[in-house]
């Protein structure tokens, strides 16, 4: 076994998945392992892991494996240089919408649609205005010249 790789029974202890799950996921092509012993037996990477947790915990949230597919089926379509979505996209439930975040952009999962509320531009806008607001020294600071005229 490379090192790097998990059998099956260690992915589903790593992950809390069951085998059975792991199967399914595997032959729907949900998430596949990255290779295959000489025997046929399925070596998952860390990568894949990674993969396992997100979509695991899309399903803790309520959504159900053909929804997760068909959102990362949808990614794959409108967002062509992402090969592991799960692994390279943030991806956020709020009720019965997915959505997507890649670089600044927000994106409903099934759709494609950009989302209409830019967040990552809101909190790029927050982190500016934080960081021009005067600091506690910046404030009362004393001249130098002004400190020598008042000793």
């Amino acid at each position: 076994m490379p090192q790097g790789s998990f059998s099956r029974q260690q992915t589903a202890a790593i992950t809390g998945l069951s085998s059975r799950q792991l199967s399914y996921w595997r032959k729907t092509g949900l998430v596949v392992p990255n290779g295959y012993t000489t025997g046929g037996h399925a070596r998952y990477s860390f990568t894949d892991l990674i993969a396992l947790r997100a979509a695991r915990r899309l399903l803790d949230a309520k959504i159900s494996v053909q929804r997760i597919r068909k959102c990362l089926q949808s990614l794959t379509r409108f967002l062509p240089t992402v090969d592991y979505p799960l692994v390279e996209l943030s991806l956020v439930v709020t009720g019965d919408v997915v959505l997507v975040f890649h670089g600044e952009r927000a994106f409903d999962a099934l759709t494609g649609q950009e989302w209409v509320f830019p967040i990552a531009e809101l909190a790029a806008e927050i982190e500016k205005i934080q960081q021009q607001q005067p600091q506690q020294g910046d404030l009362f600071s004393v001249d130098n010249n002004k400190q020598e005229e008042y000793a």
